[in-house]
């Protein structure tokens, strides 16, 4: 299922795809920026390049601009938890930073989750990444706990 906002594309990644991407076999008309994938993707590029499971929802996404270039990621953990809740995760590359879209690409991504059964979502980010610590509260998400260097965030998602 592709995801299309104002700005940005996300594009589902299947395992064979992740599976380029970890090994940086662009082939014409991937348009991967030179910086993606984020250090932090890898292993789960890595995981879902090994799964024979794929959820055509809950699933990889690829986080393209309004160029067509790949700028980074958003990635569900799995489909919703017994209790409705979905996990998920996300990163840019530092250059399409700053400027909304990650703010865009959550929304966005947690409005089809949603529509898709979760009725809560959950995620964590570092402590000094107040960036993401906003992105995250834009999108309906409150910090619950921190433990260490790490916060914790959760939300009821709408219909």
């Amino acid at each position: 299922m592709t995801i299309h906002t104002a700005r940005t594309t996300l594009e589902p990644i299947s395992p064979a795809l992740a599976r380029r991407i970890v090994d940086r076999d662009e082939r014409d008309g991937d348009a991967w920026h030179p910086e993606y994938p984020l250090a932090d993707e890898r292993g789960p590029l890595r995981s879902h390049a090994a799964s024979t499971d794929h959820d055509p929802v809950f699933t990889l996404y690829l986080v393209r601009d309004a160029a067509g270039l790949a700028v980074g990621g958003f990635g569900f953990f799995g489909p919703p938890d017994s209790s409705g809740a979905v996990e998920f995760g996300y990163g840019l590359i530092p250059a399409a930073r700053g400027v909304g879209l990650a703010t865009e690409v959550v929304a966005a991504a947690l409005a089809v989750a949603s529509a898709h059964g979760a009725s809560r979502a959950i995620a964590d980010t570092d402590v000094a990444n107040v960036a993401s610590q906003r992105v995250l509260e834009k999108a309906g998400l409150a910090e619950v706990g921190r433990s260490g260097s790490t916060v914790y965030f959760a939300g009821e998602l709408g219909p």
